[in-house]
């Protein structure tokens, strides 16, 4: 059987075939998914629309309340002002970033991004006929402006990820806007991906679009409100963008699930204490294992965002954790220059990572 030349050159990510390979008694700190339930508010609204019979397909960029919702979310909390008609209501930030990249990169284009960086960019970048192109952090993981900056020269897009999958890295306000200056000059199209958003424990969060008009925001209710399993994410674009990015979200899967478009709204509009409890949490769970790892001899930066912890470890005391059932995943699932760290995810309870640390305590 012959296939496309750019599905062969890929490879299923790693972080789930650990997931998929843990034993029973295996403490998995390896997948970026929380391990809250999704708030009863969200999923009554669900369990409504089906007894509404909503259960059929929705305009393609989705339902025009859930767009005003969305418009709505991005001036109070993040001080841009969208129309309905920029908002493609997606299956998960997953296809926003698919088809974002669809609609914008040509065969041959660059598609600039972090290395270590989150696994789908330079796939996707790949798939949809582009070069991957991955800039090295800096040491202390943090944009390194100086090759970024020069890597952006005549690339199509480059994408930005802060709160960042797997550092847990919150970039400056200055970062941002030099990025998106600096490629708006260029001509290169900046794709922000902010998922993490709401997870953030020292700095501040600045979303890229303040900064430019050349800004396609990607962002989800999958760690925000705990709805991983409902893949619902959503695009943000000036209309010139976003038109052309639904043509493809069109023939890809029509419209997002409408019982999960459904959810999603309430998500938005109903009580947001949900999510600073979850970010509370996270906070002390985050302090728990930087404490625990610090007194074990570990040395790494203190995450300011998301939920990870990217601790440099050699590859044999890597395998040794994850043979004492600890599964956490080696850097280089993030890219090359992730080599000699692991991420640890720290989504799940206090219990889980108080016994992890006992395990990693036992190893070292």
């Amino acid at each position: 059987m012959q296939f496309a030349d750019r599905v062969m050159n890929l490879e299923i990510s790693g972080i789930r075939k650990i997931f998929e390979s843990a034993g029973p008694d295996a403490i998995s700190l390896a997948l970026g998914q929380p391990d809250f339930d999704t708030p009863d508010h969200i999923k009554e609204a669900a369990i409504q629309a089906i007894r509404d019979g909503k259960t059929g397909y929705t305009q393609n960029s989705g339902i025009p309340e859930l767009r005003e919702a969305i418009c709505a979310k991005f001036e109070r909390e993040n001080g841009l002002k969208y129309l309905p008609s920029e908002i493609i209501a997606c299956a998960g930030a997953s296809e926003a970033l698919n088809i974002a990249m669809q609609a914008i990169v040509n065969p041959g284009d660059r598609v600039v991004y972090s290395d270590p960086g989150f696994v789908s960019y330079g796939a996707l970048a790949e798939l949809s006929g582009g070069i991957a192109d991955p800039v090295p952090l800096g040491e202390d993981l943090r944009i390194d402006m100086d090759r970024t900056c020069e890597a952006i020269d005549g690339a199509r897009m480059i994408v930005l990820n802060s709160p960042a999958n797997p550092t847990g890295v919150v970039e400056s306000e200055e970062t941002i806007r030099g990025i998106v200056e600096y490629a708006d000059d260029q001509g290169t199209v900046v794709i922000s991906d902010e998922v993490y958003e709401h997870f953030i424990y020292g700095g501040k969060h600045y979303s890229a679009a303040l900064y430019g008009d050349n800004v396609i925001t990607i962002n989800a209710t999958s760690k925000t409100y705990a709805m991983t399993g409902w893949r619902l994410g959503l695009l943000a674009a000036p209309l010139e963008i976003a038109e052309e990015c639904l043509k493809v979200h069109q023939y890809t899967i029509a419209c997002a699930s409408s019982i999960s478009q459904y959810a999603a709204l309430a998500g938005y509009t109903g009580d947001q204490s949900v999510v600073a409890r979850m970010r509370d949490e996270y906070r002390d769970r985050r302090d728990l294992m930087v404490k625990g790892l610090q007194g074990l001899g570990f040395e790494f930066p203190v995450p300011e965002g998301a939920f990870y912890l990217f601790v440099p470890m050699g590859t044999e005391l890597m395998e040794a954790i994850i043979a004492a059932g600890v599964i956490i995943v080696p850097g280089t699932a993030f890219g090359e220059h992730g080599a000699g760290y692991a991420r640890i995810s720290y989504a799940a309870s206090q219990d889980a990572l108080k016994e992890a640390l006992n395990r990693i305590e036992s190893v070292i």
